[in-house]
């Protein structure tokens, strides 16, 4: 008889226990129903739509501090690779991570759970937050304080804009 466990199955040889790593398809599967890591409630679900929440939240904060994701990752000691995987909900955050990235990007851990709501998708950025540019926009247009100064900039945009629609026979 063995256990499984994250890849590692224990198996009793002259009774001692001993750990070795397996492949998950080779152990079998003891979890209440047969269904690997979800009890028929939506649980599994429920999980990745918190781990891409809280990825959101982590892109959110970054992006308002004006961070690149080599920078945190340069910050966090890990590749630039796994702050993307974070940020979109394909690895989760351990609560250690998590607390590491929470200080990094001087926040509170609860504010990458705010506006959680069980049954609630995660909220996409007002403009879209994938767009490096678009988030450099925003964000710096923000932080003018100027009001003549933003609407000036408003309609510079909005008139290239508008004069890109033309030129394109639109």
């Amino acid at each position: 008889m063995y256990l499984r466990w994250s890849g590692f199955k224990c198996i009793s040889i002259w009774g001692k226990s001993v750990w070795e790593e397996t492949e998950l398809s080779q152990a079998p599967d003891t979890s209440p129903a047969g269904k690997s890591g979800e009890d028929g409630s939506g649980r599994a679900r429920l999980a990745k739509r918190v781990d891409q929440h809280v990825g959101e939240r982590i892109r959110q904060r970054r992006t308002l501090l004006g961070l690149t994701q080599e920078q945190l990752a340069a910050a966090l000691d890990i590749s630039y690779q796994q702050v993307q995987k974070y940020e979109t909900g394909a690895n989760r955050v351990s609560a250690g991570r998590l607390f590491e990235i929470a200080k990094e990007l001087d926040a509170e851990v609860s504010f990458f759970f705010d506006g959680l709501e069980p049954g609630s998708t995660s909220e996409q950025m007002p403009h879209g937050g994938r767009n490096r540019t678009t988030i450099e926009l925003v964000r710096n247009f923000s932080e003018i304080d100027d009001p003549v100064i933003r609407n000036a900039v408003s309609s510079l945009v909005r008139s290239l804009n508008e004069r890109r629609g033309k030129g394109n026979g639109s």
